[in-house]
């Protein structure tokens, strides 16, 4: 529990405030003093075409990733695919791995270009707070890092170097945060990436049961030794990232369904927000109302009205 001189730390008061004698516990904001301000107003100045972290670890797992995925194309369509006698077989599951593939990169640059919801930055002047016209009592919170301020449900990111709106986590495999205005995109993306894996884990099971029951030399178009290496190093592959996405999409799907995110839940911060039920929740992040497009990477989530946005300390 922080003390009452900590939560005032950082903070701008409304003139007149009366009781200032009274202590300093007593200036503190309290739930009814909170203000309310527009989420056009906070976005104003921070939308932005392009949206791009320079961290060196975010971009070379980024590229990895890119990379993991172009090695699962290769071993599936040239070792698996091309070579295989049944050309039904071949253009069903060409199909459908490519279709996904192209899903979890598209939903992947998404994440990775898409700002995340950060708060202007530097936008905590004097000349800024005085146009909030603060009653006597109410108090905004600035955050000290980025000079910005600080909305309810928001968190700095010591890597994005901003306050990131509803702020799950910072994802290093996208280079960004997973915050307000991604997270569809995100959870998008564990879900190709895990349908992805167990399509390849399927396929590579059916091509060793083929190659055991055939000719070695006539199921694949490299050698022997190769084949069986190619394989095994993409069915290590497909399972490491079949268990990690799964565990990270039921993590995201709890966290909107609960309307809390994963800071929220680290550390238990007490709730100060209405409660939704679970499908307002999931509305809110993919968008009013449900459709086909909730699955695409390439529509942005129609949220509706404005959400309105409380500084607190």
């Amino acid at each position: 529990m922080r003390s009452p001189v900590h939560r005032c730390r950082d903070t701008e008061r409304g003139r007149g405030q009366a009781g200032a004698a009274s202590g300093m516990g007593s200036n503190c904001l309290q739930p009814e003093q909170r203000i309310p301000i527009s989420k056009d107003v906070i976005t104003a100045s921070s939308a932005s075409a392009m949206w791009f972290i320079k961290d060196a670890c975010g971009i070379v797992c980024a590229v990895i990733t890119w990379l993991l995925v172009v090695y699962a194309e290769f071993v599936v369509m040239f070792v698996m695919l091309l070579p295989a006698k049944d050309l039904t077989y071949s253009i069903i599951n060409g199909i459908v791995f490519n279709f996904l593939a192209f899903l979890a990169l598209a939903s992947h640059l998404r994440a990775m270009c898409t700002d995340p919801g950060a708060v202007p930055k530097g936008n905590a002047t004097r000349e800024y707070i005085e146009s909030l016209h603060l009653k006597p009592g109410q108090v905004v919170y600035k955050c000290p890092k980025c000079c910005s301020i600080k909305p309810d449900r928001a968190h700095h990111c010591s890597v994005c170097k901003r306050c990131i709106r509803k702020m799950d986590h910072h994802c290093p495999w996208v280079n960004n945060c997973v915050g307000e205005n991604n997270q569809k995109y995100f959870v998008l993306f564990t879900m190709y990436i895990a349908l992805v894996s167990l399509h390849c884990l399927v396929m590579v099971v059916f091509h060793f049961l083929y190659c055991f029951e055939d000719d070695w030399t006539k199921c694949s178009s490299f050698s022997p030794p190769a084949t069986v290496i190619l394989l095994i190093l993409l069915c290590f592959e497909g399972l490491l990232f079949l268990i990690f996405t799964s565990v990270m999409f039921g993590t995201q799907v709890h966290s909107i369904c609960t309307d809390e995110t994963g800071i929220e839940q680290l550390k238990k911060e007490e709730r100060r927000w209405a409660k939704k039920t679970k499908w307002m929740n999931m509305r809110a992040v993919f968008g009013h109302p449900f459709s086909f497009l909730w699955f695409s990477p390439f529509s942005t989530p129609d949220q509706g009205k404005a959400e309105t946005y409380q500084y607190v300390v």
